[in-house]
């Protein structure tokens, strides 16, 4: 089965996900924003935890949502203040998931995402969802990862 994992990275959290994800036999594929989030630590999180509060959609650079030839799509973005970031809200929107296997890893610093997962599993009911705490401290939650294949 082929696996393509989307996923957005501010901290570097997604970029080891993606990295056990290559391991794993998928391929990877890092969505990029527009325009940059804030440069300081403190405005991203302001930034980027208000505007995922309101379920904003950020314009993505060369973005491209064809995913023929794969029959599995996992999706990693971390939690902005409880929810999606958002530009995965941007990805999930542009992306046709009808009958493709979808599994979702989201890396949070508190280790817990109610909001997020309750959304996910209302959209996507048969998608598996994957929490990792703060993977670049914790690398053993990158085990975790093993439940989307």
């Amino acid at each position: 089965m082929s696996t393509l994992f989307i996923y957005y990275s501010l901290s570097g959290s997604g970029d080891l996900v993606a990295e056990k994800m290559r391991e794993m036999g998928a391929e990877v594929y890092k969505v990029q924003t527009a325009k940059p989030m804030p440069k300081s630590f403190f405005g991203a999180i302001m930034k980027g935890g208000f505007l995922a509060t309101i379920g904003h959609k950020m314009p993505l650079r060369d973005f491209d949502p064809n995913l023929d030839g794969y029959d599995r799509v996992v999706i990693g973005s971390p939690v902005w203040n409880g929810r999606i970031a958002c530009p995965i809200n941007t990805v999930l929107a542009s992306l046709d998931l009808t009958g493709k296997e979808v599994a979702f890893v989201l890396y949070a610093g508190g280790g817990e995402a109610p909001k997020a997962v309750a959304r996910l599993k209302k959209e996507y009911p048969s998608a598996s969802v994957v929490i990792l705490k703060e993977p670049k401290k914790y690398t053993d939650e990158l085990a975790k990862i093993s439940s989307c294949f």
